[in-house]
Order: structure tokens, then sequence, then C-alpha cells
């Protein structure tokens, strides 16, 4: 995926806490609110600021609406990248959940 000038200026912006540090690690997209403890697991919170990784339903739709983008193909986009890397398929497979390597392999 190639990100515009202006797309990666917003890195900052995403990484950055309300009281001025920087996020190191945890989910990037957050959702609006605090999601209960026992409904999440703990790698879907973020440490800073408690609340929940954002829906892949939710990010949908916002992708689509401000980006006109389809969250499918980025997911797609991510795989080839690691393909053309040289990344073992099983780590590909891993990473977007395929069972079926030919599934990962398209």
């Amino acid at each position: 995926m190639y990100w515009h000038s202006g797309t990666a200026l917003l890195l900052p912006r995403l990484l950055r806490l309300p009281d001025g540090s920087t996020r190191s690690h945890g989910p990037l997209f957050l959702a609006g609110v605090r999601s209960p403890p026992a409904v999440r697991p703990p790698a879907d919170i973020c440490p800073h600021t408690g609340r929940a990784r954002l829906g892949y339903d939710r990010a949908r739709v916002l992708l689509d609406k401000y980006a006109g983008l389809d969250l499918h193909q980025l997911r797609h986009s991510a795989a080839t990248h690691l393909g053309d890397a040289e990344i073992p398929l099983q780590l590909i497979m891993g990473k977007t959940r395929h069972k079926n390597p030919r599934t990962a392999m398209r």
C-alpha cells in the first residue's frame, strides 16, 4: 500500500497519547468507549487508555466512508507485501488467519 505524504503525517498523531507520551504497543485504532474487561482479550485492549480495538465491521464502514478504501483489499495488500518480502507462507497464514495455504497464496 502506498501512503501519500499527507497520510503518513497522520501516524505520529495516532501514536500520541492524551498525556503527550507516545504509544509503544497495543492496538492503534480504538473504539470510542471503554470495553468491559471480560468481553475482549487483553491483547485487544489499549494498555494506555483501556479502550478496545476498533472492530472489523466498524473499521470497514469508516474506511469506506472517509477514505474510499475496502478493508479486505487492505488486508490482501498487506499479505501481498509480506509475500514480496519472502516471508514464509506459514507466517503469512498466521497473520491473515487463513487455514488453507492455497487461500493465502492467492
